[in-house]
Formats: C-alpha cells, structure tokens, sequence
C-alpha cells in the first residue's frame, strides 16, 4: 500500500482548496503540502465558469448584504483583484463591466434611494442612476417593448459603478492559484493529485489518515477539508459536526440568444426568502450573451449532475430528525416562502419553464419574450445550505467546522469564491498556529489587500 506524509494536506480542488494551497506555498514556511481531487481536473464542480454567476461578490449591489456584512465581503473581493492584477489576469479571466441594483416601482426605489446614501461611504465609487440615465446605459430596462417607444410604468432606479472588475471566470482562476502556489518556491513539494476521492478520513495518534476510494493513502499533520457540500459528510463520518445538517440548493440558469444586458444587473433582495435574487450577467464564457437567474431549487445531491451516490451521501448529510423538519417546517408555512419554492420547481418543467421564467425577469427586461432566452443545459451547480439543529435554522454563508484538532472542514455556499483568499488567510493562520510554522502575514497583505480597507 502507498502511503506518502505531508505536513498539509488539502481536500477539494475548487477554487477554496486552491486558494489555501497558493497561500500555504506562498506565505507560510510549510515545506511539504498536497492538494487532493477526486476528479479529473481542478474545479469541475462549483467553481467551473458555468457553474455560478461569475460575479466578484464586492457587496455594493447585493441588497441581500448589510453594512456589515459589506464590508468584509469588500476586502475579499479585492484580493480576487490583487491576485488577478499581480499575475497580469485582467482581461483574460477578469474583467470589467457596469453593474447596478435595480428598483423597480416607489418601495423599491425609496429602498435603494436610501441604501445608497448609506452605502456610498463605504463605495464611494457608487452612482445613483435615474430612469434616464439608465435609458442611456441599460436601455431594455427601461422600455417596455422591443422598439423601445414605450417606457415601462413603473418608476426605476439603480444604484451601481462604472469602472470596476466586476468578473471573474472562476474555474480558470482555481487554475490559476494551483499554478502560482506550485510555482511559488522550487525547494517546497507542492503535489496535486487527481481521481483522488477520499472515503475516510482517520485520526491516529497526532497524524491524520486519508484513505481514497482508490486505496492510496495518505497521511497529514493537518487536514483542511474544502469539498463543498461534502465537507459536512466527511465530517459527519468523524462524528463532527453532529448538530449541522446540509440542504442541497441546486441554482440554474436561462440564457439569451444575444446580448441583452451591457452589465450585471441585480433586484432587491425579498427579505423573507433565504436565497439571492433573479439577476442578469454578461457571461464571459458565452461571447457577452446575458444569463439570467439563479433559480433555487431543493435537490437530493450533493453533485449537480453526477447522481450515483451523491443521493446516498445528501440523505445521509441532511441528518434529518425532528430539529430539521422543524427548520423545513418554520419555511414552507409561510406562503411567500412556500410558494418560491414551488415556482422554482416549475422553473425546471420543460415546456412551461420558459412561460414562467420570462415573468419574473421581465422585471429586469420588460420586453423579454419566450423566444429571446433557452434553459441553460449543464449550467449552474449544487451550494450545501447549512442547517443549525441547535438554533432550529438555515444559516446563510459560509460555515466552518474546526471540533478536532488540526482539522477544518468548511462549507463555503456564496459568496464562497469571492471570499476564497479571505477564508484561506483564516486558515493559514490556524494550520501555522498549530504546526508552528511562521506565516508571511505582512507579504500577505502588501501583495493581497487594500490598506484603506480595513
């Protein structure tokens, strides 16, 4: 049997295991760290280009944010910056376009009125539009028919920037930390291996076992676990993390037969509904055609489109008991609640999705027709919402397990790769604490934060 020893091994190749690993190689004194995929390639899953919205989540236009909450999202999202500026990424994998909150009729434009008088100190950048200056940047906002002589009736407005990165091809980027971490120092083993599963994970003495489906084993001083929704599973099967469970949300997308939108073009947030709104993006994958979505849909896997045991490991994952259909419980009684849930079902029917889909995002374009926009086949992916029996809820963001010693494991629903640098720099700081390595920390922040943030 194969056995090789690192002093950190990292489980998952999405762009969060990637992150950690670029930075551990980087900035840490660690001189033996492992990256381990079950697939074939790196970021397959989640973080593959067509598998999200492509959005660097800075929080100036996701009314689902506070002020807080904006704030440290803005510094994460300028390391995505700094990285893609420091390895000369822009406009290859990274780039800019306007984007915008949009308010549609007088609640929503006195909500976005005053959130950008609150928000703008800490955006500075950010500029109120009116209808007509909206009529000029995002024409089919405003009309209500594809000839554009007729205005919609509802009064509008948007809350946006101009001159800022706003996207990022994530897949490529995933690739991109993998390659700079390996690159980082030649005296350092910086192994990645692929068709690596791990099926268990062991805690013997000090040191960690990791056994893959293949039989390879490896052993670790450290282990961070960075498998999306299986994080909690390889967890569960520690006995960790016994009072989470883990809701599979499945978001598709509905893409354009053109370019409809000049940027990203997101609504405000319904605040009983735990999940992001509709929103419109140029897809840099798709030469500019304009995605519109995601949809939010329940399902039984941890993996869009694997199937297989993937159903299998969800049930065993959202670790059902009476906690947990209290929290599905408290969700479904309410009716605004209950019935997103149901439309977003609908939304998957061929043959009335589109019908159905075309009426919520006229909100966005009112002269959107059924014929300007298809189901995006193998779009989107699976985000692990997590479910705190304790609390008797649906925790938003991401979630972090660290009940073992020298072991993480995180879930990282959005904005998970936006926040990658920011989590990995968490990280990084636990495992050097723990392995008393020294970590680089002042490197760190010169090559990846802003000063004036804080």
């Amino acid at each position: 049997m194969n056995e090789k020893h690192y002093e950190v091994v990292i489980v998952g190749g999405g762009i969060s295991g990637a992150a950690l690993f670029y930075e551990l190689a980087k900035y840490s004194t660690a001189k033996n760290i492992c990256l381990l995929e079950k697939y074939e390639d790196l970021a397959t899953l989640n973080s593959k280009g067509t598998s999200n919205s492509q959005t660097i989540h800075v929080g100036d236009i996701e009314t689902n944010y506070t002020l807080s909450k904006a704030k440290i999202t803005k510094r994460t999202a300028k390391m995505i910056e700094k990285f893609c500026l420091q390895y000369n990424l822009q406009d290859k994998i990274m780039f800019k376009h306007q984007k915008m909150a949009l308010g549609v009729g007088e609640k929503e434009v006195e909500f976005i009125t005053k959130r950008y008088n609150e928000f703008k100190e800490v955006f500075p950048y950010l500029e109120l539009w009116d209808k007509e200056t909206l009529r000029e940047l995002e024409p089919k906002l405003v009309y209500a028919d594809k000839a554009q002589t007729k205005d919609r009736p509802e009064p509008i407005i948007a809350m946006g920037a101009k001159d800022q990165y706003t996207t990022v091809d994530f897949g490529a980027m995933t690739k991109e930390l993998a390659k700079a971490g390996q690159n980082a120092d030649s005296s350092k083993t910086t192994d990645i291996f692929f068709n690596s599963e791990v099926e268990d994970i062991e805690k013997i003495g000090d040191k960690y076992k990791l056994t893959t489906v293949n039989g390879t084993v490896y052993t670790a001083d450290f282990v961070v676990v960075n498998a999306g929704a299986h994080s909690l599973f390889l967890a569960h099967k520690m006995g960790y993390g016994k009072h989470m469970g883990s809701l599979s949300m499945a978001g598709s997308f509905y893409i354009t037969n053109g370019e409809f939108l000049n940027g990203k073009v997101y609504m405000v947030q319904n605040d009983k509904l735990p999940f992001a709104a509709l929103h419109g993006d140029p897809d840099i994958l798709e030469n500019g055609k304009t995605r519109f979505g995601p949809t939010a849909l329940a399902l039984l896997v941890l993996e869009r489109y694997k199937g297989g045991k993937s159903i299998f490991q969800c049930l065993k994952t959202m670790n059902i008991d009476g906690s947990i259909l209290k929290i599905f419980w408290d969700l479904l009684k309410d009716s605004e609640i209950r019935n997103y849930v149901f439309k977003n079902f609908l939304f998957e029917v061929p043959g009335i999705n589109k019908g159905l889909f075309v009426k919520d995002a006229r909100k966005i374009v009112p002269s959107l027709s059924v014929d300007d926009l298809e189901y995006a086949k193998g779009f989107g992916g699976v985000r692990p919402q997590v479910l705190n029996k304790t609390e008797k809820k649906l925790m938003l963001g991401e979630a972090s397990l660290s009940e073992g010693k020298g072991i993480i494991f995180n879930m990282t629903p959005s904005p998970g790769a936006t926040s990658c640098l920011g989590n990995a720099e968490r990280d990084i700081k636990v495992v050097c604490e723990y392995l008393n390595l020294e970590f680089d920390e002042a490197a760190f922040l010169a090559d990846l934060t802003d000063p004036e943030i804080a």
